[in-house]
């Protein structure tokens, strides 16, 4: 089992920028692929971003490519979001989730059901 607990998130202006963290603990001798998701109000939850167990791959989806940047420091059990250039559009709870599968060093995962373990999501607010 792993608890994941995510931080960062706020209140900010349209074309700020937020960095999220995701702090796992528990079981974390196991390599987790790691992703982040979003949920706006009335809409189902989206893939915005993912890496690799090894941190050597990431995935994003086309609405935040360029914009955000994900990171991990495998030592601190720790995967970052980086939230750049935000728009209202980005308004969302935001959730870090982690797959126990087995899997190569480089494969990313883009879909939720692939996902074991979820936090219990931080809110982002983009105000224009």
């Amino acid at each position: 089992q792993v608890q994941l607990v995510e931080s960062g998130g706020g209140l900010v202006q349209a074309g700020g920028s937020l960095r999220l963290s995701c702090a796992a603990s528990g079981r974390t001798d196991i390599p987790y692929a790691m992703g982040w998701f979003r949920q706006a109000p009335g809409k189902e939850r989206e893939f915005v971003s993912a890496i690799s167990w090894s941190g050597g791959s990431t995935r994003y989806a086309d609405s935040v490519k360029g914009r955000f940047t994900i990171s991990r420091v495998n030592v601190k059990n720790t995967v970052y979001l980086q939230m750049n250039s935000l728009k209202p559009e980005d308004t969302a709870v935001y959730y870090c989730a982690a797959s126990s599968k087995i899997l190569a060093p480089s494969v990313v995962l883009s879909n939720d059901y692939e996902y074991d373990y979820w936090g219990q999501g931080t809110q982002v607010t983009v105000s224009s």
